[in-house]
């Protein structure tokens, strides 16, 4: 019992983490790039990578956790994927409108639903379903308001959805299936995410911005603000793998869209947005379905909990997205006790 709080006790903090931490990013961000007129997004992500593997490499020096290593295949296909999905996620804002790019977005659960169906043999409940839809209505509610169609931004937002859906699959199954902690994948991780992105995001924002980030006039306040994203990125990538390895990808997502509720309120309150009765039903509706997927997640978590023998089997029936079988269960008889 007490290892189960304190796994509860874990999911909460990390929930909470990434909430407070994107919120403060994206109100941050919005400042820097709406206000100060600074609009290379790709370009600030790949410096968020590289300032999150120094302060992981340095926490690692001042044995904070201990380095595992990885297999460099996995570890560098990973990385390039998410990078990549990081660039097509802007490129698909850049072509699409705000309404398209938010379609997007809500179009990444019931994608993962699906993947995680066929590849993983998950099972997903009709209630579980429900709730889902519900969430998926109240943001589209919220903050769907155009939707302009073109070929080649809908090529783009189709692979966005790819790339992150697995992205974020191969997030939680390389954790469990190598017995790695967040902190471990993140670390390994983050120099092949920041590299592509380091080396792609000054041309994918040229191309989107028509302005060269190299030829930009960088006021000490605008240095101030990208140093304070670069900070709050650190606990953003961080919660990020550390949620998605303690839950799943799905639930990851449920919180993303309680997040972009929350921008929406705080845009209202602190930044005076526009705000109307149909973002407040929206957000409403959102956060209902939130809380049935809250109840019924934590119902099928007590069922699990009471019926042990069944929920192992259907853990052990779920194959691997990857083929990463093999290593995964060398590595848990080495070492099953890796999780910061």
């Amino acid at each position: 019992m007490g290892e189960i709080s304190s796994f509860q006790l874990g999911v909460i903090g990390a929930l909470f983490l990434s909430v407070a931490s994107s919120v403060s990013i994206v109100i941050c961000n919005k400042a820097l790039m709406s206000n100060l007129g600074f609009p290379f997004a790709t370009t600030l992500t790949s410096w968020h990578l590289m300032v999150t593997f120094c302060t992981l490499h340095a926490a690692q020096r001042f044995n904070m956790f201990e380095s595992k290593p990885i297999d460099m295949k996995t570890v560098m296909l990973f990385g390039i994927l998410n990078g990549v999905s990081i660039g097509l996620l802007n490129l698909s804002l850049g072509f699409n409108s705000i309404g398209f790019y938010q379609m997007t977005k809500l179009a990444i659960i019931p994608f993962t639903v699906l993947l995680e169906t066929i590849f993983l043999n998950k099972q997903f409940s009709q209630k579980i379903k429900m709730s889902l839809f519900l969430l998926l209505v109240g943001v589209g509610i919220a903050s769907i308001t155009d939707l302009q169609l073109n070929f080649v931004g809908t090529i783009l937002s189709l692979l966005a959805i790819v790339t992150t859906c697995v992205g974020q699959i191969l997030t939680n199954t390389i954790q469990k299936r190598l017995n790695v902690s967040s902190t471990q994948l993140l670390y390994q991780s983050a120099p092949f995410q920041a590299a592509i992105l380091f080396v792609s995001g000054p041309l994918v924002d040229k191309f989107l911005t028509k302005q060269n980030v190299f030829a930009f006039k960088y006021s000490p306040v605008v240095l101030a603000f990208i140093i304070l994203s670069c900070i709050i990125s650190v606990s953003v990538n961080f919660s990020t793998f550390l949620v998605i390895g303690k839950t799943s990808p799905v639930t990851y997502q449920v919180l993303g869209h309680l997040k972009t509720c929350l921008v929406l309120a705080f845009g209202y309150t602190l930044l005076h947005d526009p705000f109307n009765e149909r973002n407040i039903i929206g957000i409403l509706i959102a956060i209902f379905g939130m809380g049935l997927y809250s109840y019924f997640c934590t119902q099928e978590n007590k069922k699990k909990q009471a019926d042990p023998l069944g929920s192992q089997m259907k853990d052990k029936e779920g194959t691997p997205f990857l083929s990463l079988e093999k290593e995964g269960q060398e590595v848990k008889n080495s070492d099953k006790d890796s999780h910061v």
